[in-house]
C-alpha cells in the first residue's frame, strides 16, 4: 500500500493546513500535521503525502501516527499495526504506544499478544508498560492471567511503581480476588486517592461492604481528601449497610464544598436516604437537584415503595418524562408488595403498550401475581412471553415460574419446569415440597424431600415448614414428630413459632388436642396467634367446645379485631347447638363492631380476573348466573345432595340458611365458570376464606356430575376435584 508515488491533491491539506507548499514536507511541519489531525482520513491523507516522498521509514513519523491510532477515539488499531509493522527499529516507548491502544480498544487479549511478542524481541518493559497493559483487563482476562503478570512484574522490578500497583489492585478486584488487591494496596504508598478509590470499589464489587466503610476511615485518619469518585463508592457500600449516620458525615464533604457534587453523586445520596427510610431527607435532596435523570426519579419512586406509599410512588412515577424497564418494574413490585395485584396487572400492560422491554426482574413480580391471582392463563402467557423474547431465565425467574404453577394448581407444569432447570438451590427445593404437599401430594413432596438431602442441598427452616405440612395433611403424627426432631438433631435448626404450630395442626387434625394443648404449654417461644389458630381449627373439625373457648380468649388477646375468630367460634357453637353461646358471641361482636370477612373467590376467564362476594349481585352476567346456581342445586339435589347448614351460625330457619349457603362466593364462580367455559374444560378458583364443609361436598358433586376438575385454592391448601373425589381427602 505504501509504493503507490502518483501524483494525488489533498484538499484537506490545501485547503487547511498547507498554505505554502513548498513547506509541505518539512518533517517539522509533518509533524504539527500529525498533532492537528482530527480524523483517521485526515491522517491516512497525510501519510499519503509522507509514503510519496520517501518517508516512510522515518521512525518519529511513524510514532506518531501509531500515538494517533492508539490515543484517539477515531484511531484504528489495525492501521497502527500496519505501520509498526514496517518500522525498522522500535523502542519500548513505541511498544507501549501499541499495548496502550489495545487497552484503550478493549481489545485485552490483543495487548497481551502484543506483550508477549513485545518480550519475544528482547524489548524490556518499562515502568509504563505495566499500568498500560493491566488499564485494559477484563474480568476474564484478569482470572486468567492475574497472577501470571503479577509474577512478570516482579521479575522486572516494578512491583514498588505505584501507577503498577494501582494496575494490579484493579485487575486482582476484577477478578474477585480482593485480599491479593489488599496484599498489594497494604505495601503500596498508600499517599494516592485514586489507589484507595480502587480498593474500596473492588470491595463494593465482592459486596464486602464493612472493609469500604473501614477503607473510608482510615483515608480519613491520614487525612486524605476523598474525590467524588471515593464518596459514590462509599455511599453505595453504605447504602447496603444501612448505615446512615457515616451517610451524614460523607454528606458533609458536599455540604463543606470539600467535594463538588455531580448528579451521580445526587443519585447515590438520595438513594441512601430513600433505602434508610429518611423520605423527607431524599425528597428534600431530590427537589433540590437542578438535573434529574431517569435513574433519581426511579430512586424517588423506589423510596417511596419500600416506606409502603405506593399512591405517593405511583404520583412521582407518573410524573416522569422518562422511563426504563427499572422505573416499570419499581412500581409493579410496588403494588405486588402491597397485595394490590389488580393494579399489577393494569401496570404490566400499559408497560407493554410503551414498548418497554420487560426483564427477569420484572417477569419475577408479574409471576408472582399470576400466582396470588392463581391465574394460570396470564401465568401461561407470561411464559410463553420469556421463551419467546429470549428473557434470561435465571434460577430466580425459574424458581417464580414452579410457584405460580403451584399456586395455580398444575402440578404437571411445575414438576416439567423443575426436571429442566441446569441448576437448583434451597428455594428450588423447598418450592417443590410445599406445592407438592399443599395440591395433594403429600407422599411425593416427602420423596422430593429425601431427593434434596441426596443432592447434598441443606433444607433451611421454610423447608420443614413443607415437611411439616405434608405430614399434617396424610395424618402421619408419627412420622411428622420424627421429622420435627431431626430438624435440630440433623441440620442445626432450631424450630421457630410457625413449626410448633405445624405440630399443633397435626396433633389437632388427628384428634389429639390434649396433646397439642400440651405442645402449646411448654413451647419455648410464646405462642402466636398462627399456634393458636392451629388448635381453633382443630376444635371446629372434633367439635371440642372447651379447648376452642380456650385457643378463641387467647387469639383474641393477641388480636382483638380479628373478626374470623369470632364467626370460627359461632360455627363451632353452631355445629355443637351451643345457642346461648352463638348468640352471647354475636351479641359482643355486634357491640364491639366487628364484621366477618366477607368470602371472596376469584377465577381468570380469557385473562381476565372476575371477582366474585358472598351474595353479591354486581357482575355483568349476574342474572345468568344465579339462574345457572339454581338449577344447579336442583340438579344436585335430584343426585343426593343435602345442604349441610351445620356451619351456619345464623339465627335463622333452615331454608334461609340454604339460601345463604348457596350465595357463597365459590359457588358463584363455578355457576360462572360453567356459563363461560367448555364442556370438559379445568374451573380454577382462588377463595380467600377456608372453603366450607357445604361448598367442598357441591365441589364433589360438580366434578362428577359435570364430568369436570375442579381445583379450588383456599386459605390453607388446594382442593383438586375429580369424579367426586378430592384431593385433600375430606381432611383438611
Amino acid at each position: 500500500m505504501f509504493k503507490h508515488k502518483a501524483t494525488v491533491t489533498f484538499p484537506f491539506l490545501k485547503a487547511s493546513l498547507c498554505p505554502n507548499p513548498s513547506q509541505l514536507f518539512h518533517l517539522a511541519h509533518l509533524h504539527s500535521l500529525i498533532e492537528s489531525c482530527k480524523s483517521m482520513n485526515q491522517l491516512k491523507q497525510i501519510h499519503s503525502v509522507i509514503v510519496q516522498n520517501g518517508l516512510i521509514f522515518d521512525p518519529k513519523l511513524c510514532t506518531k501516527i501509531i500515538a494517533f491510532c492508539s490515543g484517539n477515539e477515531s484511531g484504528e488499531m489495525r492501521y497502527a499495526r500496519s505501520v509498526f509493522d514496517i518500522m525498522p527499529e522500535r523502542g519500548v516507548f513505541v511498544w507501549n504506544t501499541m499495548i496502550r491502544g489495545y487497552s484503550r480498544e478493549n481489545s485485552p487479549q490483543s495487548g497481551v499478544s502484543f506483550y508477549r511478542e513485545m518480550l519475544k524481541n528482547n524489548v524490556r518493559p518499562d515502568s509504563y508498560t505495566f499500568p498500560f497493559l493491566l488499564k485494559g483487563f477484563t474480568r476474564e482476562v484478569s482470572s486468567k492471567l492475574g497472577r501470571e503478570m503479577h509474577a512478570h512484574i516482579c521479575k522486572f522490578g516494578f512491583e514498588l511503581n505505584e501507577f503498577v500497583r494501582h494496575g494490579l489492585i484493579h485487575v486482582y478486584c476484577l477478578c474477585g480476588q480482593v485480599d491479593m488487591a489488599r496484599g498489594v494496596f497494604d505495601l503500596s504508598g498508600k499517599s494516592d486517592v485514586l489507589i484507595w478509590n480502587v480498593m474500596i470499589s473492588g470491595y463494593n464489587r465482592s459486596k464486602r461492604f464493612g472493609e469500604s466503610r473501614r477503607l473510608f476511615y482510615a483515608m480519613e485518619e491520614r487525612k486524605l481528601q476523598p474525590t467524588l469518585v471515593t464518596l459514590v463508592s462509599v455511599i453505595s457500600a453504605l447504602s447496603q449497610l444501612k448505615d446512615l449516620d457515616t451517610g451524614y458525615r460523607v454528606h458533609q464533604y458536599v455540604k463543606d464544598g470539600k467535594v463538588q457534587s455531580n448528579l451521580v453523586l445526587d443519585n447515590a445520596l438520595v438513594d441512601l436516604y430513600a433505602g434508610s427510610r429518611k423520605m423527607d431527607v431524599a425528597l428534600g435532596l431530590f427537589q433540590s437537584m437542578k438535573h434529574k435523570d431517569v435513574i433519581s426519579w426511579t430512586t424517588i419512586v423506589k423510596g417511596f415503595v419500600n416506606v409502603g406509599q405506593v399512591d405517593v410512588a405511583r404520583k412521582y412515577f407518573d410524573q416522569m418524562s422518562e422511563r426504563d424497564n427499572i422505573s416499570w418494574t419499581a412500581m409493579i413490585d410496588g403494588y405486588v408488595k402491597e397485595n394490590r395485584f389488580k393494579d399489577v396487572l393494569m401496570l404490566f400492560r400499559e408497560m407493554q403498550a410503551a414498548k418497554i422491554r420487560p426483564d427477569e426482574f420484572t417477569m419475577v413480580s408479574i409471576l408472582t401475581t399470576c400466582a396470588h391471582l392463581g391465574a394460570l392463563e396470564l401465568g401461561e402467557w407470561i411464559k410463553a412471553y420469556i421463551d419467546n423474547h429470549k428473557i434470561k431465565v435465571d434460577i430466580h425467574l425459574a424458581n417464580a415460574v414452579i410457584d405460580m404453577y403451584f399456586k395455580c394448581g398444575n402440578v404437571e407444569k411445575a414438576l416439567m419446569m423443575f426436571s429442566t432447570m441446569p441448576c437448583r438451590d434451597k428455594f428450588t427445593w423447598t418450592a417443590m415440597i410445599i406445592g407438592l404437599a399443599t395440591n395433594g401430594h403429600e407422599r411425593e413432596a416427602l420423596d422430593m424431600f429425601f431427593e434434596m438431602l441426596r443432592a447434598s442441598e441443606t433444607p433451611d427452616d421454610v423447608t420443614y415448614i413443607g415437611v411439616l405440612s405434608a405430614c399434617t395433611h396424610m395424618g402421619m403424627v408419627d412420622e411428622g414428630k420424627n421429622f420435627f426432631d431431626s430438624m435440630t438433631s440433623q441440620h442445626g435448626i432450631q424450630p421457630n413459632v410457625i413449626h410448633y404450630g405445624c405440630m399443633v395442626d397435626l396433633l389437632g387434625r388427628a384428634g389429639r388436642l390434649e396433646e397439642a394443648y400440651e405442645v402449646i404449654k411448654n413451647m419455648p417461644v410464646k405462642p402466636n396467634s398462627i399456634v393458636w389458630g392451629a388448635l381453633l381449627g382443630a376444635c371446629r373439625v372434633h367439635k371440642d367446645v372447651q379447648t376452642a373457648e380456650i385457643a378463641a380468649q387467647q387469639l383474641l388477646q393477641l388480636e382483638p379485631g380479628n373478626g374470623a375468630v369470632y364467626v370460627l367460634l359461632c360455627n363451632i357453637y353452631a355445629a355443637c347447638k351451643k345457642w346461648e353461646n352463638l348468640h352471647e358471641t354475636r351479641r359482643i361482636m355486634t357491640d364491639h363492631g366487628i364484621k366477618k370477612t366477607p368470602g371472596c373467590s376469584l377465577i381468570e376467564m380469557h385473562g381476565i380476573v372476575h371477582e366474585f362476594v358472598a351474595g353479591d349481585k354486581s357482575h355483568p352476567q349476574s342474572k345468568s348466573i344465579y339462574s345457572k346456581l339454581f338449577e344447579l342445586i336442583e340438579e344436585l339435589k335430584f343426585a343426593g345432595y343435602v345442604p349441610d347448614t351445620s356451619e351456619v351460625s345464623l339465627d335463622i330457619g333452615e331454608e334461609e340458611k340454604e339460601n345463604s349457603l348457596h350465595r357463597h362466593s365459590e359457588k358463584l364462580a363455578i355457576a360462572f365458570a360453567l356459563i363461560n367455559t367448555q364442556p370438559g374444560s379445568t374451573i380454577r378458583i382462588v377463595k380467600n376464606l377456608r372453603i366450607c364443609t357445604d361448598c367442598h361436598h357441591v365441589a364433589k358433586l360438580i366434578s362428577k356430575l359435570y364430568n369436570r376438575k375442579l381445583i379450588i385454592r383456599d386459605r390453607t391448601r388446594f382442593h383438586h376435584f375429580v369424579q367426586g373425589s378430592c384431593s385433600c381427602k375430606d381432611y383438611w
